[in-house]
């Protein structure tokens, strides 16, 4: 073969290269992965990916395909990937939609207006939430207005008050900063007489052996060891 054909052969090469690249650089987007649509079926919540896998083994999630397709050349410098390419779709459709649930509180415990024998007692509270509290929703224990627990549960020793009416209120606080439905009891402390009558007899009794004489306080330990040894 001579100089000239080896010339024009590389140069045919070279020019075959170039086109290649031009036309892989051209091709329309249309091999493009397809676009998924994610709905939750607790909340609602709708999300597009293209990566499906990472839904399809969570529980509660709808996952099918779209007729939106996407391109990295065609999304706008910081979007995330599960939008990408949707420019068309609403601003709504880009951002986690506010999940606003009516929660359904009540009090198990106490289920009524009830009393309790002070200091043997304590008041027991127990509450019930439907649905289930998402992350970052909590419910608040309040006694007599102050707040004395966080959850569903809490116990109170009748020792600490007063004798008289207490009001528990419990309430639902969400994460947003709103609060929800909230459920209020009145309860009641009672001192127990029996125990009262016998620390006062006793103390009764402590306030006269105090008052005598030092020679009857000796008379009557020596009765009380008389009395022990008999």
């Amino acid at each position: 073969m001579s100089l000239l054909s080896k010339r024009n052969l590389l140069r045919g090469n070279v020019q075959l290269g170039a086109l290649a690249i031009i036309a892989s650089l051209c091709a329309p987007l249309s091999n493009a992965a397809p676009i998924y649509k994610v709905i939750d079926e607790q909340t609602g919540q709708v999300t597009f990916t293209d990566r499906p896998q990472s839904y399809e083994d969570q529980a509660g999630k709808q996952v099918s395909q779209t007729s939106v397709n996407t391109g990295e050349s065609s999304a706008p410098k910081g979007m995330p990937n599960e939008v990408r390419g949707n420019t068309d779709l609403p601003a709504a459709a880009a951002t986690k939609p506010a999940v606003n649930i009516n929660y359904q509180l009540s009090m198990i415990e106490p289920s009524t207006e009830r009393a309790y024998q002070r200091p043997a007692q304590s008041i027991v509270i127990a509450l019930d939430v439907k649905p289930a509290l998402q992350n970052g929703d909590q419910v608040s224990i309040y006694l007599d207005g102050k707040e004395i627990a966080q959850g569903l549960s809490a116990s109170v020793a009748t020792v600490d008050l007063q004798p008289g009416p207490h009001s528990i209120r419990a309430v639902v606080k969400k994460v947003s900063g709103q609060t929800g439905q909230q459920v209020n009891r009145t309860v009641h402390v009672i001192q127990n007489t029996l125990i009262l009558q016998k620390k006062k007899k006793l103390a009764e009794q402590l306030l006269a052996y105090e008052r005598l004489p030092w020679h009857q306080k000796v008379l009557l330990r020596m009765r009380g060891n008389d009395a022990v040894s008999q």
